[in-house]
């Protein structure tokens, strides 16, 4: 593979390819809007609104950042993953009136993984004075709010998509220097097509990565190996 040298990241030693991989992704996805809107202080608390690939990275990010990180979610079903396995501080319900009302004007931003439509008001009324809210989720019709809901706090909704090449290879170095891994599972290429359906399903945590080296790319092609 040849590739213009402008778009190219050295991966650190102790980094391994598979764990790479995700990072390129995910992982700076959610690193670049912190840095960008000043968001990287340690003790600042933050909210991760949808826990899939981009989301468990935003909790790993922001946990190694030294915030107070809280997972919100619109069920329970996820509550051992983030805080036990995750490591998350605390887990939200969104559907749980009386749990939003209590933690509401207490987070300094939300990373909003969430990639169909939601309503926006329920979690701009969790940010604090300046706080922002910051979309992830690729959605494919308007999301609304009323003015008030940011003009009283002086909040912000903004958006943010992938990073820069820069940001890419600080994050590689962030990630080694602070031990972080994505969580994913390997596959071999004559494993794809089921991987995709269980994609369908919401059936992965968090990423599947295809081990193409390692694959007799003939034999998952359908053609008989030499």
């Amino acid at each position: 593979m040849v590739v213009d040298q402008k778009f190219v990241v050295p991966i650190p030693a102790g980094l391994a390819p598979e764990q790479a991989a995700p990072l390129l992704c995910a992982g700076v996805t959610v690193y670049s809007p912190l840095k960008h809107f000043g968001l990287t202080a340690p003790g600042l608390r933050g909210g991760i609104l949808g826990l899939g690939g981009v989301g468990h990275m935003g909790v790993k990010v922001a946990k190694a950042m030294g915030h107070h990180v809280t997972v919100i979610s619109s069920s329970s079903r996820k509550r051992a993953e983030a805080m036990d396995e995750l490591g998350a501080d605390a887990y939200l319900v969104s559907s749980d009136a009386e749990a939003m009302a209590a933690a509401a004007d207490s987070l300094d931003y939300i990373i909003d993984t969430v990639p169909v439509h939601h309503p926006l008001e329920p979690y701009l009324a969790l940010l604090r004075l300046d706080g922002k809210h910051v979309l992830l989720g690729v959605v494919g019709e308007p999301l609304s709010f009323v003015a008030p809901m940011v003009m009283l706090g002086r909040k912000a909704v903004t958006g943010s998509f992938i990073g820069s090449v820069d940001e890419t290879a600080e994050l590689l170095r962030f990630c080694v220097d602070k031990g972080l891994t994505s969580q994913i599972e390997v596959v071999k290429m004559g494993y794809v097509n089921e991987a995709l359906e269980r994609l369908e399903r919401n059936d992965v945590r968090y990423r599947f990565v295809v081990d193409v080296v390692g694959s007799n790319i003939e034999e998952a092609a359908g053609a008989p190996a030499n």
